[in-house]
């Protein structure tokens, strides 16, 4: 017991050199850290001025441009969080978290990063200068300019530099899809959905955090997180307007259809999920009522089993890269809805919603499809290939290779 108590007294000498050590050495960090709390205060008056809808209290702690961008948005909370300050004379930088959600759509604060640039005026205090996203961070709708809100049944479209009779249209085609999806997969998910329809392409790509490349000639994508909870936040569907005019009505109803359904199953759909599940199952659910054919939903994959090259396997992930060729991502999509599609004809509807499910639930990728096959269908993943193999020659009418 004495050798501890002497051992405590040494720890507390140590600790009081230490402490000396940084007073004397250490005046940088702690001005660092008044910066940064100073900083936080004055971003939470911003928050709440933002919450408050109030232009002028928001130019209090700085510019307020911006604010005519994002006032139409319907916000339920705003807020930010500090997490470094990087301070030069009277000019800073300050690295944040932005926490915000869209009232009455999403179910938890949407979290994104954001970089603030700041100033001290006369008096000494902090003040906004400008906004921006985080390096590699994606876009916010109004940072490419001023937002428009339409509302619908099921949905809430917005948009930067669109009509308002077109952001109706695209609530029109959501409010479609929200039904239909439920129809098919059950009603046990939010069935609502947010559209961001962008300016062009670049601004899909700008909302996305990725090159505008990557996306060229898609026509819309969803957002969320995968595997999350089914209270999760941040399903958006973002429209790529230049791809999207291409199509006629029934394309169009189909894409809003296929994203909603990526909004609907996004809880079931986790890392074990291979993507001809995902994609394929979307574009069932999308086509399903449509009276289309294969050969005229499928016309890639008819022309490759006219042509005697029935592919061989199941599309892997990778295939369904939007780097790749046109004609291959095709395929891949068309051959995944082929497959849902054969499992609906064979097994019925609420066999493929709970072979969908079942591959979800699996906690990783190896053996998710094969046990689910055997677990919802009674087969194995060879005879449903073989299976899947024969559906392709028999319903797209070409004969055996």
């Amino acid at each position: 017991m004495a050798g501890r108590r002497r051992a405590s007294k040494h720890g507390v000498v140590v600790l009081c050199l230490l402490l000396a050590s940084l007073v004397a050495c250490g005046g940088r960090p702690a001005a660092d850290d008044s910066a940064k709390t100073d900083v936080q205060r004055v971003l939470d008056l911003r928050a709440a001025a933002v919450l408050d809808r109030d232009r002028a209290a928001i130019a209090r702690t700085g510019a307020a441009d911006w604010w005519s961008d994002l006032s139409a948005v319907p916000l339920a909370s705003w807020s930010y969080k500090v997490t470094s300050v990087h301070r030069s004379g009277a000019a800073a930088t300050a690295d944040a978290e932005l926490r915000y959600q869209v009232q009455g759509y999403d179910s938890a604060p949407v979290t994104v990063g954001r970089v603030l640039d700041l100033s001290l005026d006369a008096s000494g205090h902090w003040y906004v200068v400008r906004e921006r996203p985080a390096a590699k961070a994606p876009q916010q709708l109004w940072d490419q300019g001023p937002v428009t809100v339409v509302r619908g049944r099921h949905s809430m479209v917005l948009g930067v530099g669109q009509s308002g009779e077109k952001l109706h249209s695209f609530a029109d085609l959501a409010d479609r899809a929200v039904p239909a999806v439920s129809d098919a997969w059950g009603t046990g998910w939010s069935r609502h959905v947010v559209v961001l329809v962008p300016r062009s392409l670049d601004g899909m790509a700008g909302l996305l955090g990725s090159p505008a490349s990557s996306y060229r000639g898609i026509a819309a994508v969803t957002t969320g997180e995968t595997g999350a909870p089914a209270e999760a936040p941040a399903d958006r569907i973002i429209v790529n307007p230049d791809a999207y005019a291409l199509l006629g009505t029934l394309g169009r109803q189909v894409v809003l259809t296929h994203e909603t359904t990526h909004v609907a199953t996004r809880a079931a759909t986790t890392a074990a999920t291979p993507l001809w599940l995902s994609e394929g199952y979307a574009d069932w659910v999308g086509y399903r009522g449509t009276g289309r054919t294969p050969a005229e939903a499928a016309p890639e994959l008819a022309e490759a089993v006219s042509a005697r090259r029935v592919p061989r396997s199941l599309p892997s992930d990778a295939d369904f890269g939007f780097s790749g060729s046109a004609t291959g991502l095709a395929l891949s999509y068309e051959s995944g809805w082929m497959a849902c599609r054969m499992i609906a004809d064979r097994w019925g509807e609420a066999k493929l919603d709970a072979f969908y499910r079942a591959v979800g639930a699996h906690d990783k990728r190896p053996g998710a499809v094969e046990n689910a096959l055997a677990k919802t269908l009674d087969t194995n993943l060879r005879d449903f290939t073989t299976q899947w193999r024969d559906y392709l020659r028999d319903r797209l009418g070409r004969p055996s290779a």
